[in-house]
Formats: structure tokens, sequence, C-alpha cells
């Protein structure tokens, strides 16, 4: 009863009603029409016809990221579903900054995140600061994806743009053996082994994966492991999941570049290192069973683990006091003491800078369990899920800055002395609870309405152990409702229209940095703890979507919606000080997100085409003064007045993606696709008062060809027409460490043209 897309119309009655075996096969066999059936919970068991979900929803196949050489989950959204952008603030392909409807998924801790990502119904999101860490998904081991749109509360905390579930392979869903090379441009080269069997009633999958590369920037290798293993065991009625898996990765990703530096060599970096290493295990168990023909029950349970350390290299607000005692002191002249209370003499070194160090261990565990009853109503066809999670999570979080001097190569060496205002030592406890409900009633054949709402339950507790302004107990709790309906004009033609609310709990590292008086250096130091207000999202959406399966004998699908999504109580990082990463959360007040999205894409026997069109409107309704001190625009304290109206930075207003596959003979498969992202403006520059980073438009080139069943050489070209870019923009202030560069934009750099090559050979 996994989601799929079934064809017949015996398979989706039985989805659809619950009953194995339910259709009569000779009446079914008479009309085959096909059925995408899409799973409407985050344990992805049984689903819902996709024309019965009252907002818009993408589907991806294991199929469609193989066909386009994906190098992990997030490239390929980034390239093929619509309303998607990224941000490459690090310049790394595993730390990709994910943004949907102006919603963010991403691994920086500065960024406050507004979806929700799971992974066979465990929530993938991080204790600490509800980050997602993209590298430690295998794109291989990936079954089905899909993308919900909306604040659908059945998805949880954090869903207040969308959410993403993810559904790993099986022995049943993936049976064979492969075997991948590929290498190319930068070092880059990787290797990965999937094997996958069964005999019926048990199987296993396992994934194996190795990629390393030089990377384009200067100072930028990257080294991931990934390892996953799935067991199973099914029969008619049940089946039964134990999935391991673990990471070893170490990244680099340097961040943005002054904007005179790029313009001299956009390969170059502003400060090294800034590494990132990620260490992951995951043991967890899942499964499902009809116990009646109208029935299923499923859940999981899960252990959770997942060490973190980063080694950042930066400039530094310190420098030689001006009393002559040849002592260190910060930018206001306040002597430098370390972690002993001693005071720190200042390095004979033309440029100061430091080392901040930090160590995330994130322990979490939990489960989930849920009921799907269907049954007739009143002669009325009705699905009522029902279900509960909880998630706890036990963080031991701890930085230090170092000060330090810097190479002629802007690399950092470390003097050993540690600095006593800027260590932290924290202990965390998160616990979420949820309890949801999701109720279709298919009032005619035309006519289905759906009702469904969660209440969560969230507290967070903080130990500082170093200290005591960190301590802290905080409790957020809300009920969250939708309500939504889809009609059928015609069997080509149906309308969607849904109201949705979620919420966010503020996460332990905002209520640690939440002080505009004494902002923090993400990720490394936190000073102070003022409450913080949970986040709520209000979304309203509707739309026309439909199919034409006749047309120029090709099939068709197309959409066309309208959005809108308010948060009240939003959650912001406002940079604040010199430095391109210090600054604090808090609230903003409300801001929106509105728009119209487009798409159609199209089938033929050799040749698939898909266009999508997003207009996104994403303001600030809320005006209020912020700190942005290296903003020409800044008045003399170093503020910019936003006003109601103002669009928020980071965020394109129009999005295009084109692509289109062909086989163009037997076994030969070519494709293409393009992505347009018109401008946007630069974070630290709310108010709009700058220009903002230019538009871009980047064209891919892939293929296929297949020897035999048994082999096949793939390619893949990114940046065709080598298109110099930038997908990200900030202010600071490279004046101390570049004398003479006083332009305050820092921008994240695109990549330039690149290319590889492989081979794939299956059993």
């Amino acid at each position: 009863m996994n989601s799929s897309k079934t064809v017949a119309v015996t398979a989706a009655l039985t989805l659809f009603s619950g009953s194995p075996g339910a259709a009569d096969p000779d009446q079914a066999a008479k009309q085959l029409e096909t059925v995408e059936i899409i799973a409407d919970s985050p344990l992805m068991v049984s689903g819902m016809p996709v024309d019965k979900i009252p907002a818009p929803v993408q589907t991806v196949s294991a199929k469609d990221l193989d066909s386009h050489q994906s190098l992990s989950v997030a490239d390929y959204i980034r390239w093929k579903l619509g309303s998607v952008t990224v941000n490459d603030a690090q310049n790394n392909p595993f730390q990709p900054d994910v943004q949907f409807r102006g919603f963010t998924a991403s691994p920086l801790l500065g960024l406050p995140q507004g979806m929700s990502v799971y992974v066979n119904g465990i929530r993938f999101n991080e204790p600490f600061g509800d980050t997602v860490n993209w590298d430690l998904i295998p794109e291989n081991a990936v079954e089905q994806m899909t993308l919900h749109s909306g604040s659908n509360p059945v998805y949880g905390l954090n869903t207040l743009g969308g959410a993403i579930a993810m559904r790993t392979k099986t022995g049943f869903s993936a049976p064979g053996h492969t075997i991948e090379l590929a290498g190319g441009s930068w070092g880059r080269h990787w290797q990965e082994l999937s094997s996958g069997w069964n005999n019926g009633s048990i199987g296993y999958f396992v994934d194996l994966k190795s990629f390393m590369e030089d990377g384009w920037r200067d100072f930028s290798p990257t080294d991931v492991k990934q390892g996953f293993g799935t067991f199973s065991w099914q029969d008619e009625r049940s089946r039964l999941n134990l999935t391991l898996s673990a990471n070893n990765n170490t990244m680099i990703g340097n961040g943005a570049l002054p904007y005179q530096l790029y313009r001299q060599d956009y390969q170059a970096i502003f400060t090294h290192p800034d590494r990132t290493t990620n260490r992951l295990f995951l043991a967890a168990l899942d499964g499902s069973s009809w116990l009646t023909d109208n029935l299923e029950l499923s859940g999981n349970v899960y252990f959770r683990q997942n060490r973190v350390k980063t080694f950042n290299g930066d400039d530094s607000d310190f420098e030689r006091c001006d009393d002559g005692t040849g002592l260190l002191c910060d930018e206001d002249g306040a002597q430098v003491d370390d972690i002993n209370g001693n005071a720190i003499p200042a390095p004979n070194a033309q440029h100061l800078a430091t080392n901040n160090t930090s160590y995330t261990r994130q322990r979490s565990f939990g489960g989930s369990l849920q009921s799907a009853w269907e049954q007739d109503f009143a002669g009325m066809h009705n699905r009522l899920v029902t279900g509960g999670s909880f998630d706890e999570g036990i963080i031991h979080f701890g930085s230090d800055t170092e000060v330090a001097t810097l190479t002629a190569d802007r690399g950092t060496v470390g003097t050993g002395w540690l600095v006593g205002e800027s260590r932290v030592r924290v202990h965390g406890h998160v616990r979420h609870h949820g309890l949801y409900f999701s109720d279709s009633l298919a009032v005619t054949e035309q006519l289905t309405l759906t009702a469904a709402g969660r209440y969560n339950l969230s507290f967070v507790r903080l130990d500082d152990r170093y200290g005591t302004d960190l301590n802290g107990f905080h409790k957020f709790e809300r009920f969250n409702p939708s309500a939504g309906l889809t009609y059928a004009f015609l069997p080509e033609i149906g309308f969607y229209g849904n109201y949705s609310e979620s919420n966010r709990a503020p996460t332990p590292v905002e209520l640690t940095c939440s002080n505009p008086d004494a902002p923090c250096k993400l990720p490394n130091a936190f000073l102070s703890d003022p409450p913080l207000n949970q986040v709520v999202a209000k979304t309203w959406e509707a739309g026309l979507r439909g199919k034409l399966t006749q047309f120029l004998n090709a099939k068709i699908d197309w959409n066309a919606g309208l959005f809108q999504t308010e948060n009240h109580d939003d959650i912001l990082f406002i940079t604040s000080g010199r430095l391109t990463n210090q600054g604090y959360f808090d609230n903003v007040g409300i801001t929106r997100r509105r728009g119209i999205e487009l798409g159609l894409t199209s089938e033929w026997d050799r040749a698939r085409f898909g266009v999508n069109y997003t207009l996104l409107d994403a303001t600030f309704r809320t005006p209020f003064l912020a700190n942005s001190p290296n903003n020409p625009a800044a008045d003399e304290e170093g503020r910019i007045r936003i006003q109601r109206g103002d669009r928020l930075p980071g965020v394109p207003r129009h999005q295009i993606k084109v692509y289109a596959d062909v086989e163009v003979v037997q076994g030969l498969t070519l494709g293409a696709n393009m992505i347009f992202n018109s401008g946007q403006f630069f974070r630290g520059d709310e108010a709009n008062v700058s220009q903002p980073l230019k538009e871009y438009a980047l064209f891919n080139l892939h293929g296929e060809y297949r020897f035999n069943p048994h082999v096949a050489l793939f390619a893949r070209i990114d940046n065709l027409f080598d298109k110099r870019y930038n997908t990200f923009g900030l202010y600071g202030d490279a004046n101390d460490v570049l004398p003479g560069y006083t332009d305050t934009r820092f921008v994240g750099v695109g990549a330039p043209r690149a290319g590889w090559v492989g081979v794939k050979l299956s059993l």
C-alpha cells in the first residue's frame, strides 16, 4: 500500500477504499486509467488520489532522480520542482540553502527554518536549530519524494510554507544490483554500490557511496561517505522495515565573497577554513498492517545521533589596546580576557583573526502511530486518518573563540588563547508532542471535502554550563486547523481550495541568540536569553489543475494556482555587527508571501517536457527598525527602517524552470534544462534601499546511452554557457582584511561550467 503511480482502476480503488482486492478484476480490466496516489501524512503509507487533495503536490520518483543524474535530492528539486530556489551561500554541493515559496530548509543556523522534512516518517529537522543537513540523505536510497505546499498542520512543526516527505527503497521496491563510477571537473569523483533483493517475504536494500572533490573555489575540498541499509519483511497485509544509516562527511563551505574580490577572482575565498563535519547514526523501525479490509495501522520508532563540528577561520573585532600595555582589546576598547580571567597579549601581526570552533552533539529519539480508516458514511466515501507523534532531542553544545592571525592567503593560525566571553557550554532538552487528524469526505463523485488539524506541544529547556545567562525553560503549544475542497468540473479539469495553519516553536539556537544589545556570531557564540514568540503561518491557496490524455497522443498535466501565506510573529536573523555572521534573532511582526504558480508537463512516447513559472511577492507587513551597520544607507547609529511592503531579502520575485528529455534513438537519451531567477535584495537590506543582485539564467545538459540492460554511460554539463552569477548577498566589512576594499557587499558566487561522465553497471 505504498504511495505510487497506480495503473488501472483496480489498484486505484484498492488504495482509496483501503480494501485489498476490493475491486472486481474483470470490471477494472475494462477501464485503464492512470491514477496517481499521494501519501497524505509523514509516514507515507496509504494515500489519496492527487485530484482529491485540496492543495498542490509535486512528486519525484527514483526513476526521476536517476534520469537527471542528480547529486542529491536538493540538487534535483532545485532544477525540476516549481517554486524552489537555491542560494549557494556555502558553495558546497551538499550544503544548499533550499527555499520553497520563500520558506527555507537549510543547514545554516542563521536562517530561520520554514519547512519540515521527513524520511520514512522521521522528522529530519535537527533539534538544535530545525536545520536540514541535506548531506545526510542518500539520494540513491530515495524511492519517492513528495513536496506538499502550504501550512498543512498534519506535518507538524516548521510546516510554514511546505513539507518534504521521502520514502526510501527496500528490497521489494528496488531489487537488483548496480555499481556506479563517475568523475570530472574540480577533481570530483564518486563511487556507489546499490544492492536489493527479496524472496517474496524478506528482503534487503543496501546503498554505499563515497564522494570526493577538490572544489571549484580555493581551499574547498569535500569528502562525503554515506551508508544506508534496510532489512524488510512483508506479507499480503503487513510490512516491517528495519533501517540503519550512517554518514562520515567533511565539507568545506567558504561562504560569501567580497564583491570587489569577486570581480577580480571569483574562485577566491575571503578567509578560511570553514569546515563542517557531520557524523550520523540512525536506527529506525517502521511498519504497517491492514487490521481489517478498511483499517490500516502504521507507525515507527527511531534513534538518531548526529555529531557536528565546525571550524571557521574568520576576521576579528580584536585589536591592540591603545594604552601601550600590549594587551588585546575589543572594538570598544575593553580589555579581552581568556577563559581563566587573565588578560590576553596582543599577537605581533598585521592582521588579527579568530578561530571559531563548535561542537553539537544531538541525540534524538521518538516515534509515531497512525490509523487510516476508510468507510462509507451515509452513502459517501470517507477516509479518516488519526495519529500522534513524539520527538525528543538531547543537545550538548559548546563553542570557543581562539585569537588567531591571518596568513598571506587569508588562512588563520591560532595562538592558543581562548576568549572567555565567547565560551559557551549549554545543554538543551527539546520535546515535541503532536496529535493530528485528517478527514476526507467524498460528497459526490465530483466534490470532496477535507478537514484536518493538529495539536502541537513543545518544551525547550536550556542549562548554561558556563554561567547562568542561558538558563531557561520555555513551553509552546497550539492547535492548527485546516479545511479545503476539490471539485471536478470535468474529468480533465478540477478545482482545489484550502485554508491551513501551522506553527514553529523558537529553537534553542534562536532563544540563546535573541538580544539585539548582545549580538552573537553564528554558529559559535550565544549571549542572553530573552523570550521569543512562536511563529504562526496562515495559508490560503486555490487553483485549477487537469490533464489531457488524448491530445496529440501525449499525456499533458497542467496547473494554475494562487497562494498567500502570512507569518505572524515571524522570526528573522537580523545582521547587526561588522562581521557578516554577527546578529540576533527577533520577532518582526507579520511577513507575507503570496503569488501565482503555473505549470505544465507532457509525455510522448520518446519525449518529456516541463515548464514551471512562479511569481512570488514576499514582503514585510509590519514596520520595524533593524540594525544593519554595514548597509551604506544606514543611519548614524547603524540602523535601517523597514516599511510595510518592503520585500524580504534573498527571495527572487520571478522564477522560471524549463526542461526537456528526448530519446533520440533507442538507448540514447538527451536532456536539457533551464532555470531563471530574477534579482533579490541583500540580507541586511530589508529596507530595499540598495541595488539588488542581478537576475540570471542557467542551462544544463545531461544524457545517457544504454548499450544493453546491464551497461550505461551517462554525462552531465552544468552551466553550459559559463554564466557568472550570484545567488546570495549580504553586507559585511572586508576593509580590515583587505585594505582598500570598501564595498560592503558580499555575494554568494555561482559555480562555473563543469562536466562529469560516468558508467553504471546493473544486474
